[in-house]
């Protein structure tokens, strides 16, 4: 096999950053680390990529080795190339980041690596340079949530505005006022009220509601102002 002259091996890896919804709080999904060093400690989903693989091929595996969990839309937001950020080997690692509805995936999840659910304002120590992945890929989640409606990757197909308003208050950590953001929300054009109420949170009951895709791509800038003062999340 051909090689450059003169250049030294640089691994290349994979991480993949899992938010998830639970209907009540958003979540991160992380598993213990089976390599020396700092085996047994808190890490994100990661794993070098082979000589065979594309990145994406790469993420998809490492998170259904580690996880079980398959066909999950991620993004790739950034690559991580400190030369210091692991202490084995020279590695840069390319950052993948997934919004899933925990309900919906919560039969695929393997026990096998420990996968476990944490609070984003109740994370544990993660090894090397994993809380920073995190940190900046919860900037980019703000960022978009800001301008467009992703965050219904984390919803089922129907769900209650007092739903959306939390996974909202989740990712940005903070509390809206309830009247603003229904008011919000409903002026957005995008939602479609069912007759179907969800009863379980109160007496009164709430209407559900789903997205109303036919008219996704004419408002999809409809939600520019529903998180205010985006850039103070930043």
């Amino acid at each position: 096999m051909q090689e450059y002259p003169g250049q030294k091996r640089i691994l290349v890896a994979v991480d993949c950053i899992i938010f998830g919804f639970d209907g009540v709080n958003v979540k991160l999904l992380l598993v213990k680390r089976s390599l020396v060093p700092e085996r047994g400690n808190w890490s994100l989903m990661g794993g070098f990529i082979n000589p065979s693989e594309s990145p994406e091929d790469a993420a998809n595996r490492v998170l259904e080795e580690r996880t079980g969990l398959k066909n999950v839309y991620m993004e790739q937001f950034q690559v991580f190339g400190n030369p210091e950020r692991d202490p084995v080997e020279r590695t840069l690692s390319i950052a993948y980041f997934a919004l899933i509805d925990i309900h919906q995936y919560e039969k695929q999840l393997s026990a096998e690596n420990n996968p476990e659910w944490f609070l984003l304002d109740d994370m544990p120590e993660m090894v090397f340079d994993h809380a920073e992945m995190v940190n900046l890929a919860k900037r980019e989640l703000r960022y978009k949530a800001a301008l467009h409606p992703i965050l219904f990757q984390l919803l089922p197909e129907k769900f209650t505005i007092p739903q959306l308003q939390a996974l909202y208050e989740g990712v940005y950590q903070t509390e809206f006022d309830d009247r603003n953001f229904s008011r919000k929300l409903l002026s957005t054009g995008l939602l479609v009220k069912l007759a179907e109420k969800d009863k379980q949170s109160s007496k009164k009951g709430a209407f559900y509601y789903r997205l109303d895709q036919t008219n996704y791509k004419d408002n999809i800038n409809s939600f520019l102002n529903l998180v205010p003062n985006p850039d103070k999340f930043l």
